[in-house]
């Protein structure tokens, strides 16, 4: 998994699980209102029922959920099949000899009731209300706010891990966009900021030594070389921004391409010849795309590029063309290709990351920039093993209709 998507899932669950506990927070705070407001109406319920019951006098006159003790002074009567623990006979004696009325929790039979004990008419009354029901009702009320709570917790964290990736991913696509942009750029002005500081390095090395025999001629035309690699860089650049930005889109025009393959082995030969190796150019005439001639000179010289790196002794750059297709095909001499599969992914280099050998560091990008800009361009790519050994590249475009 790359780095890019470890992070974006790192974040995705973070958010998450915020929102999981946001939504948790929120579920036991209306969980305890929910469970304050049912115990109230509960304990208003009892307390009503007490107060209704408070004209009964005679235990045969109580409500069936109402267990009545009343103490006379002929005797006393209480509601049959009392529980152990009624009457309270501390509440009756306060009650008789004090006077006045109490209000208590009783366990009795292994149950809570209400109890209420006061005067009525004489005689000593306490009435006694079950809360078993009300207890079952809070204890069923209280699983089934757990068992939701969890259910709108896992919920919550799945919505939650989904929405932050939907959320995140254009800020995962921009990232990832700007990194390519470095990357591509990085290694589209490499060599021709090399080139244009070699060749400013020169000119000055011979202004300064004083040599005779450079002319106004000689300074004028390296001038000349270095405002056209500035204006190179400049469209190098403008065009990484175009493939950059897919809102924008280069204007297209007639591109030929032989003459254009035939221009970047020219300017690769000074390279070519440090290395020993020979470049041969065959192309047709009329090899014509539609396309953005700065993208499509990006395309031959990342292809050019790349056989330098490989090739041994030579590079052979081919240009056809047949009615509807013009095919570009660059072959080399070298190793070949290791995975033919992975050639045109990006990072996706044989070769070590860092030159301690004295060549330059590779990155693996040049064959993915051909891939997008052949995509770009409505073609195909395909690498595989040359005749004879060697590699081959064969790059495929829709030709340009000719002109009427």
């Amino acid at each position: 998994m790359r780095a890019d998507e470890r992070e974006l899932r790192a974040a995705s669950t973070r958010l998450a699980v915020q929102f999981a506990l946001i939504i948790v927070a929120l579920f036991v705070v209306l969980g305890g209102v929910v469970y304050v407001v049912v115990s109230t109406g509960q304990n208003e319920a009892a307390h009503r029922a007490l107060a209704d019951a408070s004209m009964v006098d005679s235990v045969h006159d109580a409500p069936r959920d109402l267990l009545i003790t009343v103490v006379m002074p002929e005797g006393r009567g209480s509601s049959p099949n009392l529980p152990e623990g009624l009457p309270d006979e501390k509440a009756l004696q306060d009650v008789l000899q004090n006077g006045g009325s109490r209000l208590e929790t009783v366990v009795a039979g292994g149950q809570r009731y209400l109890t209420q004990t006061d005067v009525r008419r004489g005689r000593v009354v306490q009435i006694s209300y079950g809360l078993r029901e009300q207890e079952e009702e809070l204890a069923r009320l209280l699983v089934a706010l757990v068992v939701s709570g969890l259910i709108a917790t896992v919920a919550a964290a799945g919505i939650g891990l989904l929405l932050a990736r939907r959320s995140m991913r254009p800020m995962s696509e921009a990232l990832a966009l700007q990194r390519r942009f470095v990357a591509d750029a990085g290694h589209e002005l490499r060599t021709p900021l090399t080139l244009l500081s070699t060749r400013a390095q020169l000119l000055r090395r011979r202004l300064v030594a004083g040599d005779e025999s450079v002319s106004d001629a000689d300074v004028r035309d390296g001038l000349d070389e270095i405002v056209d690699d500035s204006r190179a860089l400049t469209e190098i650049v403008e065009d990484l921004l175009t493939a950059a930005d897919p809102r924008q889109s280069a204007e297209a025009e007639g591109v030929d391409i032989g003459s254009l393959a035939a221009v970047v082995a020219r300017s690769a030969e000074g390279r070519a010849h440090d290395r020993g190796i020979t470049i041969s150019t065959n192309a047709v005439e009329g090899a014509v795309v539609t396309g953005a001639p700065v993208s499509l000179r990006r395309l031959i010289v990342a292809l050019v590029d790349n056989a330098l790196d490989h090739a041994a002794t030579r590079i052979g750059i081919d240009v056809s063309a047949s009615r509807d297709e013009v095919v570009l095909t660059v072959t080399d001499d070298g190793p070949g290709f290791a995975d033919q599969g992975r050639a045109f992914d990006r990072f996706a280099s044989t070769r070590a990351a860092s030159g301690g050998d004295g060549h330059e560091r590779h990155y693996g990008l040049g064959l993915a920039l051909v891939s997008e800009v052949v995509d770009r361009h409505g073609g195909t790519v395909s690498a595989a093993g040359a005749a004879g050994g060697g590699a081959e590249v064969v790059v495929r475009l829709p030709r340009a209709a000719a002109p009427e």
